[in-house]
């Protein structure tokens, strides 16, 4: 809307009351901060065309005003870098300091919640030697909020997640991967989904840190303590660098423990098949993180089956989930932002154990037999998928397929293409995989030596 109303378009927005703060601190940091909007009670979502209508007639008088008033226009160029900004908190020993601390970083709401390790200058310099890289430069500007992600302030919450300083290459990696077009960082920040972003680890770098790949490598333990602190920073640079507050911009309906850090290296001594990094393009001996977001996940249990066939057939019954977002959604057409013309496939990911990969490499299959099995055979009747999908989507976005309506029980791929499926290999022993329904592109980056 922002852009049409810069495109001299006159423009409207229905909000319900519940999102109206997030749709003018949206609108502001977009560059529009009188955005016409018209305020309803109640979402237009799960109501009949009945109930919605009584609902814009009620508020006709909004968006007549709001068609009929030019709004200011406005638009900003995102500020250059500032240096963080330095509070002092004072207590009577240093525990009263940091309780003192823990409550102003809550009522901020830059806090996650947990308790925080106090990003101190000092602390915050000890941080910084993890990386040739200057304080001030600046890594990348953070969608929702177009914020400024400099070295420095991505320290800063590496700080308070508890990282270590030999954490910090991981950090500025993984922020140049949530900043890449495809991944579509704007939606997956502000959605009413529990988008969470996953970060795998690959190469000597993984070791060296002692991010865990196997047993209980997504947690708790202190064996995941890289793992831990790590995804949590993340997390935190979401928020107070991209401003991806909850409530504010974050609008999840529910949430999700998976938001809080979810971080693990591939296993790639138990990896029967080229590392996840290589097959995206990298030299063995270069270490990367790669960044997807996820919705949530299915544990895959399979003690049985000792054929690439019978286990990748629970695989497919994990994932056939018509409530996820993404399933099937590659029926409403492909995804594309409008302002760097990306378009995006939504991916999914299979973490394989280590016992599953074996037995399907020992019968000759490659990941790319593995992606071709689950697109044959993860599928759903066309009625299935389209049953909690507006029509209009698939007349808009697949008029190609619009001969699908004629067939309602015919199975359909969930996804575009078997490349969709994203397949490593995690955990010891004992036949549980895990699948994550996941979103957007997957994003791969180099982890500074």
């Amino acid at each position: 809307m922002v852009e049409m109303e810069g495109a001299g378009v006159p423009t409207v927005s229905f909000t319900a009351e519940a999102f109206a703060r997030d749709a003018r601190r949206s609108a502001e940091t977009f560059g529009l901060p009188a955005l016409p909007i018209a305020v309803v009670p109640l979402p237009f979502t799960n109501q009949t065309a009945d109930e919605i209508r009584r609902a814009v007639e009620g508020a006709i008088d909004q968006v007549i005003q709001a068609l009929t008033t030019p709004p200011a226009l406005h638009v900003e160029v995102p500020a250059a870098a500032a240096s963080a900004e330095s509070i002092p908190i004072e207590g009577s020993d240093p525990l009263d300091a940091l309780d003192r601390m823990t409550r102003l970083f809550l009522e901020r709401g830059w806090s996650d919640g947990f308790p925080l390790v106090p990003p101190t200058p000092d602390r915050v310099q000890l941080m910084l030697r993890g990386t040739r890289r200057v304080a001030g430069e600046v890594v990348a500007v953070l969608e929702p909020g177009f914020g400024v992600a400099t070295v420095e302030k991505i320290a800063i919450n590496g700080v308070m997640a508890g990282c270590l300083p030999e954490h910090l290459p991981v950090l500025l990696a993984a922020v140049e991967a949530v900043s890449d077009p495809k991944f579509f960082l704007r939606i997956a920040a502000m959605s009413t989904g529990p988008h969470a972003p996953l970060m795998l680890v690959n190469g000597p770098m993984a070791t060296k840190l002692g991010i865990n790949s196997g047993r209980c490598a997504l947690g708790p333990g202190s064996q995941n303590h890289a793992n831990v602190v790590i995804g949590r920073a993340l997390r935190l640079i979401y928020m107070n660098i991209g401003q991806a507050y909850p409530g504010v911009m974050d609008m999840d309906t529910i949430g999700s423990a998976n938001k809080f850090s979810l971080c693990v290296a591939e296993n790639e001594e138990a990896n029967p098949w080229q590392p996840f990094h290589v097959e995206r393009g990298f030299a063995p001996d270069a270490s990367t993180v790669t960044v997807m977001t996820v919705y949530a996940q299915s544990d895959v249990f399979d003690f049985f089956n000792t054929t690439p066939e019978g286990i990748l057939t629970t695989v497919a019954s994990a994932a056939a989930n018509a409530a996820i977002a993404s399933t099937g959604r590659w029926l409403e057409g492909t995804w594309a932002d409008p302002r760097t013309k990306t378009k995006i496939r939504d991916r999914n990911l299979l973490l394989l154990c280590p016992e599953h990969a074996a037995i399907i490499a020992r019968h000759g299959w490659s990941k790319a037999d593995v992606r071709n099995y689950l697109y044959r055979h993860a599928t759903l009747p066309f009625r299935v998928l389209r049953a909690n999908r507006e029509p209009s989507t698939l007349v808009a976005g697949r008029p190609d397929l619009q001969w699908l309506t004629a067939h309602p029980e015919l199975p359909v791929p969930l996804v575009e293409a078997p490349e969709c499926y994203e397949v490593a290999v995690v955990g010891g022993a004992a036949g549980r995989s895990m699948y994550f329904y996941g979103a957007h592109e997957a994003v791969t980056k180099p982890i500074e030596r």
